[in-house]
């Protein structure tokens, strides 16, 4: 499986964040499908879910506090990259 996401460390918290399609968070059952999937790629850290309107305005799904702190940065800030996880 090949998805884009990413790792950071902010206030000594390592998070990780991935991209999904936005149908995905506007299902809770889709949400805890997609962390599980995501879970083996990132163990025994956060996972953080992001989607993207047609503008490019990202929606954040995850710890609130995670997802306060996102939510005032640019996602251009973000270090992405591809993983491929199987």
């Amino acid at each position: 499986m090949k998805f884009e996401g990413a790792v950071l460390k902010e206030q000594g918290v390592t998070f990780a964040i991935v991209v999904v399609k936005s149908h995905v968070l506007n299902s809770p059952n889709q949400c805890d499908e997609a962390r599980a999937a995501f879970r083996g790629a990132f163990p025994g850290v956060p996972i953080i879910l992001m989607a993207q309107d047609s503008r490019g305005t990202p929606t954040y799904q995850g710890r609130k506090d995670i997802v306060n702190f996102l939510s005032k940065i640019h996602v251009s800030r973000i270090p992405w990259k591809q993983y491929n996880y199987n």
